[in-house]
């Protein structure tokens, strides 16, 4: 049997609801030019392909209300590897999709699933660290991650507790093995993981042996396991869209953190040492884009007076004035206003219920 590819699958299928109004259902956060000219998504494309040893071991997971997003922002990208997904299920079931997806090329395939839309840089650390990654995977029955130094008391994150050292011979390690996952904590004890050394932040970056995972999936969660392996083979006769289109509405809607991850009988973890960023809400921006020496930051036709640690985004063809204004967010597209406090841009996403469905 031919040797095991490593494939990489990208979840892009996210709402990105706290970019709103710039983000919507048909464009969400991955397919906006938040930080460069490219997309979030474009980005992590070009800063995965060299990882890929050909062009069919790089996939694109999203779904079929953002397919044509995808593919208007990258026209050249096979279609063959756009992976629409029917529902929107969380990341358990895209993990499971992929996974199947993965053993219809080799039993044994190593594969890495992570988020479209991060922003991160030193591009060639952060390829060898999932290369690393990659073989601890296929020298083991662990899944593994990348976690990310904290470089701050983050509660918007969760964390990884990290236990020994291991596997100091796989290239690129040595590797923790995880003690637990922790979900969002408090501020307190936020700093209190901070001081320990002891814990990273969680940034939904997986690899596994497609085996490993069946294996775990069967042990915890029947369901996805039965997805897996009730899957088209190569060669017979039920075509893999359809399957899809049938079976994966069906899947627990889940993550899979809760699904598979806490409850691994092994997951290690490699401490990036690459710079990374979700960019989770419009107050992340400022650290990406130039900043005046009053702390604001503009795009677009932005005219001010007086106005300190501000953000203002001109996306709607008008010109924004801001006037004595102090840790405001503006944003302002042809058909939406946006007008918040900074710190509390986190609650963006409970205006969705009140917004007309053409806004959203």
């Amino acid at each position: 049997m031919a040797k095991p590819p490593f494939l990489v699958f990208i979840m892009a299928g996210g709402s990105g609801e706290r970019f709103w109004p710039m983000s919507r259902k048909a464009k969400p956060k991955q397919l906006l030019k938040l930080v460069s000219p490219h997309t979030l998504l474009e980005e992590t494309v070009r800063r995965l392909r060299p990882l890929a040893r050909k062009p069919a071991d790089l996939l694109i997971l999203t779904n079929h209300a953002q397919i044509s997003g995808v593919r208007k922002a990258l026209p050249t990208f096979p279609k063959s590897s756009l992976i629409p997904e029917p529902a929107k299920r969380d990341t358990a079931p895209a993990a499971a999709l992929a996974t199947a997806l993965a053993i219809r090329r080799h039993p044994e395939a190593i594969l890495a699933l992570l988020p479209a839309d991060a922003v991160i840089g030193k591009s060639p650390i952060y390829r060898a660290q999932l290369a690393a990654g990659a073989r601890a995977a296929q020298a083991t029955s662990s899944f593994v991650t990348l976690g990310i130094k904290p470089s701050h008391p983050a509660t918007g994150f969760g964390y990884l507790h990290l236990g020994a050292k291991t596997l100091p011979k796989i290239k690129g390690g040595p590797f923790h093995k995880v003690r637990r996952f922790v979900e969002k904590p408090s501020l307190s004890k936020a700093k209190k993981y901070c001081r320990s050394g002891q814990y990273a932040w969680n940034a939904g970056i997986y690899l596994w042996k497609a085996s490993t995972f069946l294996a775990e999936a069967r042990r915890q969660q029947p369901k996805l396991a039965r997805f897996i392996e009730r899957f088209p083979k190569r060669g017979s006769g039920p075509s893999v869209e359809a399957y899809v289109k049938r079976e994966f509405p069906k899947l627990p809607k889940i993550s899979v953190d809760y699904a598979i991850m806490e409850g691994a009988k092994s997951v290690l973890a490699l401490k990036a040492i690459f710079p990374w960023d979700d960019v989770g809400s419009w107050s992340a921006l400022p650290a990406h884009l130039p900043t005046d020496k009053k702390g604001n930051t503009f795009r677009g036709s932005v005219v001010a007076i007086d106005s300190q640690n501000s953000l203002a985004l001109a996306e709607g063809g008008r010109t924004v004035a801001l006037l004595g204004t102090k840790d405001l967010v503006v944003v302002d597209t042809p058909d939406a206003l946006l007008v918040c406090p900074k710190d509390r841009v986190q609650e963006v996403k409970k205006l969705m219920s009140l917004l007309p469905r053409d806004v959203i």
